[in-house]
């Protein structure tokens, strides 16, 4: 297998809330969307907004309440300051702020919230993996 990750799917509750959310934080939908499912690009990755009941069925498994599921997004920047404002604009956008940002055990800087169907994301500074002009995230070389 190629290593590569191409989507992320959210399932919603609710698809026009959540595109709702996710426009006020300034993502763009792309015109393959429609009511049942929307596309946002994401700095070389899909995110995409489904139903939560129906991604469930799709895949064959039982729906299940929201809550922890051991995954969490993440969205780097460029300085401490930064991971300050985009919680707060997130906040201001409709999520519930899980965790403050301040100092990591790892160096960086990051802090928590979760988006209106309780998806967890990360902002975060990472001093070790600078970003480039396209603010994708630089991964030192691999170790041999």
């Amino acid at each position: 297998m190629e290593p590569r990750l191409n989507f992320v799917t959210l399932g919603v509750a609710d698809i026009a809330r959540a595109r709702g959310f996710y426009d006020r934080l300034g993502f763009r939908a792309s015109a393959a969307s429609n009511p049942d499912v929307v596309f946002y690009e994401a700095g070389g990755v899909v995110l995409a907004l489904f139903g939560r009941a129906a991604l469930a069925e799709d895949a064959h498994l039982a729906d299940s309440e929201p809550g922890f599921s051991g995954v969490a997004l993440a969205h780097n920047v460029r300085g401490e300051a930064e991971v300050d404002a985009v919680l707060a604009e997130a906040v201001a956008a409709g999520a519930r702020l899980v965790k403050r940002g301040q100092k990591a055990f790892w160096g960086g800087y990051s802090g928590y919230f979760t988006d209106p169907d309780g998806h967890l994301w990360e902002v975060a500074f990472n001093p070790f993996m600078p970003l480039d002009g396209a603010g994708r995230v630089q991964l030192p070389a691999p170790s041999s």
